[in-house]
């Protein structure tokens, strides 16, 4: 971590922060105006920060206006932008692929514009392919779900890396974190555990817009940092929940159907890292966990942790795809009554914990993926050695301490 460099590029990077909301007058004293996108303020300047320039925009099915119309369709209307590429991250550009898929390259039928796949692909190949694409500025628009293995961020770093090697200019539209800004939560990513579902150091809820994350990614973690310019919201507060926006919530991808998963998602994703259902295949994905042979002692062991604002309910279900397909299991359903006070990735560990107390047939994936989820092997080894949650979860507060620091220096809003 460069501090010099990080105070450096964080005025830069907040001199190069846009809006193109009036000014605050004295009316407006304590009063929360209503959310503007990065996208509503950007063309609110009649699209001003792209001017003269070959546009190219990373985006998926979120990069919606509030009445629903895609922005790509949208810009591609506007004589104001010279819009000529698009590209489309893991599940796609208009969304058609399931987890760990793309769509490829075509020409998109609404508009023409040429759609190029980004998913997997980063560094020089990446540069590569937004040099192809004959751009000189890259937007990036995708609605972020607040954790740290959620691949849009990555997405978001690769081709903040290969802008830089390319040559051009970029520019964030921000949005909203759905679960609020108010804190970071979880264990810190260790740099040799890196993937794509975690490139950096940074905790498992980052509780951070994506202009602030890009802002993050360019003082501390890239080598050559990138031209960049943020657009940002207006009216968005750091404990506003998503349903405060006023905005229609888009699925970020296929098991990513409402707010509620996301609320949840930073912390029951962990069970991907097991052999128990995380949900997928059903109505409820993350919210919903079980295996077969698991019973009612799970909801029990869970609630008689009487953790904050939640409750556990005991559920049977049988997934239409992913893990126990066609089956039916046993297991929980995760009920949030109280939203301020819940810690996802708290529950989530105490999940884990008493499924390993409860279920003799409880098991980690043969590969170790809970490893590269949390970023270490202390919560596997933690729990393994009979830990409780509150000694897994004291084993990174030194970690996370430090990485608050850090991120404080990025944030862009109160």
């Amino acid at each position: 971590m460069r501090l010099s460099r990080r105070a450096l590029l964080a005025a830069t990077t907040a001199a190069a922060s846009f809006t193109a909301a009036p000014p605050a007058d004295a009316a407006d004293a304590g009063r929360h105006r209503p959310l503007r996108t990065g996208f509503e303020n950007l063309r609110a300047s009649a699209y001003a920060p792209l001017r003269g320039q070959r546009v190219g925009i990373v985006t998926n099915p979120t990069g919606v206006t509030r009445d629903v119309r895609h922005i790509v369709d949208v810009m591609h209307a506007d004589d104001r932008v010279d819009l000529v590429a698009v590209f489309g991250p893991e599940h796609g550009f208009r969304g058609t692929a399931q987890a760990g898929g793309s769509e490829g390259r075509y020409d998109d039928p609404a508009t023409g514009l040429p759609v190029y796949d980004t998913y997997l692909k980063s560094g020089q190949p990446l540069a590569d392919v937004f040099t192809t694409a004959g751009v000189d500025t890259i937007v990036f628009d995708i609605q972020d779900a607040g954790a740290r293995f959620y691949t849009y961020i990555w997405t978001l770093y690769d081709c903040m890396e290969a802008a830089g090697l390319a040559g051009k200019r970029f520019v964030v539209l921000d949005r909203p974190n759905p679960v609020t800004g108010r804190s970071a939560q979880g264990p810190v990513l260790h740099k040799e555990f890196a993937t794509f579902v975690g490139r950096q150091p940074i905790s498992q809820a980052h509780g951070m817009t994506v202009c602030e994350l890009a802002r993050l990614f360019n003082g501390e973690f890239l080598d050559a940092p990138v031209p960049l310019e943020n657009v940002l919201m207006t009216g968005w507060r750091r404990a506003d929940f998503y349903d405060a926006s006023g905005l229609p919530w888009v699925p970020p991808s296929p098991n990513m159907p409402t707010p509620d998963t996301a609320l949840v998602y930073s912390g029951t994703c962990m069970f991907e890292g097991t052999n128990l259902s995380e949900g997928r295949g059903t109505t409820r994905p993350f919210e919903l966990l079980g295996a077969e042979g698991i019973d009612g002692r799970w909801a029990t062991a869970a609630n008689e942790l009487r953790l904050p604002g939640v409750h556990f309910r005991e559920a049977y279900f049988a997934p239409t795809f992913s893990k126990f397909q066609g089956k039916t299991v046993g297991g929980v359903q995760i009920h949030v009554d109280d939203r301020a006070a819940y810690d996802p990735v708290r529950t989530g560990i105490a999940l884990l914990v008493t499924a390993r107390q409860v279920w003799s047939g409880f098991a980690w994936r043969s590969d170790n993926w809970i490893d590269k989820l949390t970023g270490s092997t202390h919560v596997r080894t933690a729990i393994d050695a009979g830990a409780s949650t509150d000694e897994v979860v004291a084993g990174w507060q030194e970690e996370l301490t430090a990485f608050r620091r850090i991120r404080k220096d990025y944030l862009l809003y109160k």
